[in-house]
């Protein structure tokens, strides 16, 4: 929802890859009932990437969808039948996507990885069983990352062998040496600005991929005191914590969030069991991360999970996106 179709239009309008993120579009959505969260969510996901094409109607869009929801299958057809041009798929390994997408061979196919071990098993299965390549793979280092990182465990977040210098030339080489592919590599995690982007480029990724920074614009579709929230920030008010998906997630240590360290979070009821695994619902230790994500979303610094990455603190002020693009491509 943060990444909704307003800062998806923006970016695409100045020649980046607008997208929009899937999770818990019927929650912002006139279709929502309460009730009918899955229902809700296909035609959140039309109207989403109408008003981002209305935007931005020669531009790409692209659509985020995790592995980890339980509509994933849905969510992914329907962002097809809407027309996204790009579907980006990470938070577990998107082996059947080719599948899911068979019936609109124009839309590019972007897995998220945290290794060269994933991309590999992607284009073994990918190729095997569907007969193609991916149109691109999006490196996720879980060092500076926002939101859920792509590590399994704890100890992966500041692991080496999960860095950007680790894993981008890694994948390259194997893109280039093995498949003898132009499949390009993308950069995510600690990118913020222009001196940050060429030295992913030095490693050799063609395109980055940037959220905290456009996640504090005014076109973004959160509320204003989410971008508020992202202002006042400090670096030592980020931390990291294992979120009700079972993997880390990095956000701001809110009172939400220091009462969840401390063993004390109440959770809100469960908006519609959206997870395929989700320990809140197994076990009830946790907090339903959907009613989480929308609080933060609507401004409930008391009660939201404001994911962020840890260069959060460079958000000085609410920008917009096409002044970052000016900051990021000058002269163009």
């Amino acid at each position: 929802m943060i990444s909704g179709p307003r800062l998806a239009g923006a970016v695409a309008a100045c020649g980046g890859v607008g997208t929009i993120a899937s999770v818990g579009l019927a929650c912002a959505s006139p279709h929502f009932d309460g009730r009918n969260y899955f229902e809700a969510n296909q035609l959140a996901m039309a109207d989403a990437l109408r008003e981002a094409r209305a935007i931005a109607p020669e531009g790409v869009i692209a659509v985020n969808c995790m592995c980890a929801l339980t509509d994933y299958d849905t969510q992914v057809r329907s962002a097809c039948e809407a027309g996204a041009d790009v579907i980006v798929s990470g938070a577990g390994l998107p082996l059947n996507l080719p599948e899911l997408t068979r019936d609109f061979p124009d839309v590019a196919l972007v897995p998220i990885v945290s290794s060269l071990k994933a991309a590999e098993l992607i284009v073994r299965r990918w190729e095997k069983q569907h007969g193609r390549q991916p149109d691109g793979f999006v490196v996720e280092t879980p060092l500076h990352a926002g939101g859920h990182l792509g590590a399994t465990k704890m100890e992966h977040v500041t692991d080496p062998e999960f860095s950007l210098e680790t894993v981008v030339p890694q994948l390259v080489r194997y893109v280039e040496d093995v498949l003898k592919s132009p499949i390009p590599v993308i950069a995510a995690g600690g990118i913020f600005d222009r001196s940050d982007m060429e030295r992913a480029f030095a490693l050799g990724a063609k395109g980055v991929q940037m959220g905290t920074r456009f996640a504090c614009t005014e076109e973004c579709d959160a509320d204003v005191r989410f971008k508020e929230a992202y202002v006042n920030a400090t670096a030592d008010d980020v931390v990291v914590i294992m979120s009700p998906v079972g993997i880390p997630g990095r956000a701001l240590r809110n009172p939400f969030v220091q009462r969840y360290l401390e063993g004390k979070v109440e959770s809100k009821p469960c908006i519609a069991r959206c997870l395929s695994h989700c320990t809140y619902i197994r076990t009830r230790e946790t907090f339903c991360i959907a009613q989480a994500l929308v609080d933060a979303y609507r401004g409930n610094w008391e009660e939201g999970l404001f994911f962020c990455g840890d260069n959060v603190h460079r958000c000085q002020r609410i920008e917009r996106v096409r002044d970052i693009f000016a900051e990021l491509f000058p002269g163009d």
